[in-house]
């Protein structure tokens, strides 16, 4: 009777440990409960002298464990390696100009860049003050439209409209340019490294990335004209 207690009094604080557990850590949890039952029982079974029923119930179910473990085990490991696979490809975006290199992280959705020429070269995106922004903006203007249209979206992407207030050359919250175009014929390099994709990639990959693309930064969206028509340009170029 005690021991029966105690078994009852373990398996209610196991359970209130195991629900106390973030989500994400409740299949490791259940792990650790599960392998802690069993050294507990193997102890008990050994202090009581009944390890005989253990080794009894082991020779009873290997030939079940021959053949599940190996198969439950490649399958772990092939989901892990297809789960890395997954989470090493297809993450980023680059998207580059003659004057700014801007990357776009899809699980975040935002966006990051450095400037490549002009006085700021070399500076990261991050790093530059409101007047910076909008100096930066002027040089693009003059020298580069790509340029421009690639920092206004990253301005709206990381401001929103509130930036345009400060523009003296853009004040009615357009894009410059209509976005119909996006600049200078895609090289394959480039082309990859917009829709995130490794040379090599298959048709559905491409189909599947462009698609995944353009629920982050279609205009209907919220997103970007430029961003948009470049992907277009990208998917068309690799699938030609």
């Amino acid at each position: 009777m005690p021991l029966t207690l105690l078994v009852i009094l373990l398996a209610v604080v196991a359970w209130v440990w195991l629900r106390s557990q973030p989500p994400s850590q409740r299949k490791p949890a259940i792990v650790k409960l599960v392998l802690a039952a069993g050294i507990a029982m193997v102890v008990l079974l050994a202090a009581t002298g009944r390890l005989h029923f253990l080794f009894a119930l082991l020779a009873f179910l290997y030939p079940l464990l021959r053949r599940v473990l190996p198969s439950l085990l490649m399958g772990r490991m092939a989901g892990a390696g297809m789960g890395n696979a997954k989470a090493s490809s297809g993450n980023q975006s680059h998207v580059s100009s003659d004057i700014l290199d801007m990357t776009l992280d899809h699980d975040t959705e935002t966006m990051s860049g450095k400037i490549l020429k002009g006085p700021m070269a070399g500076r990261k995106l991050a790093d530059l003050g409101e007047s910076e922004f909008i100096e930066l903006l002027r040089y693009c203007r003059e020298q580069d439209e790509d340029s421009a249209r690639l920092l206004e979206t990253y301005l709206d992407r990381r401001f929103g409209d509130s930036w345009r207030a400060d523009d003296p050359t853009g004040a009615d919250g357009e894009e410059s340019g209509d976005g119909a175009s996006a600049g200078g014929p895609l090289t394959e390099s480039e082309a990859l490294d917009i829709l995130g994709l490794e040379p090599g990639a298959s048709q559905e990959e491409i189909i599947q990335a462009h698609r995944r693309m353009m629920q982050k930064v279609h205009p209907d969206r919220g997103g970007s004209n430029y961003l948009a028509a470049r992907i277009n340009e990208a998917k068309e170029y690799l699938l030609s």
